[in-house]
């Protein structure tokens, strides 16, 4: 198969799609983090807070990662263009491999940040949930009495 200069430009919307959307959960990791650090100024001795901390660093670490693969995507998809342009389709075919992989690579590492991110949240759900629960069951209980009282 012969690459075309029109293959690698297809990446084009493609790699800029999926950095917008990396873009978009760096500022949200950004936002969490401004706001977690004015909990952290009120209540600094929280453990909950800690536990938060660690989950948001390796979270932004793995978006950096993630927009690091998919600029350097990008930037293979334009050296391939240029190859082809000159010519020099081996060493084009061979740069387009390469930025199909960091691309490959940067979706990877999203994935990953997905399900760290879901597992949070999780967390978060399972800890209002707990309270919930109490606050069922006491009702549970108080309701319970009364139905006691009426049998009697």
């Amino acid at each position: 198969m012969e690459l075309q200069l029109s293959t690698p430009a297809l990446l084009f919307s493609a790699i800029t799609l999926l950095m917008l959307a990396f873009t978009n959960r760096f500022l949200a990791i950004a936002t969490l983090i401004r706001g977690l650090h004015k909990n952290y100024r009120k209540e600094p001795d929280s453990e909950l807070i800690a536990e938060q901390i660690h989950n948001l660093r390796r979270r932004l670490t793995l978006i950096k990662n993630m927009q690091l693969f998919g600029v350097f995507s990008f930037l293979l998809c334009v050296i391939c263009m240029y190859l082809l342009f000159q010519g020099y389709t081996s060493a084009a075919n061979w740069v387009f491999v390469m930025s199909m992989a960091s691309l490959l690579i940067a979706l990877v590492i999203s994935l990953i940040e997905i399900q760290i991110s879901t597992k949070a949240l999780n967390l978060e759900l399972s800890d209002m949930e707990d309270i919930f629960e109490k606050r069922t069951s006491s009702l549970d209980v108080f309701f319970k009495k009364d139905n006691k009282k009426e049998n009697e």
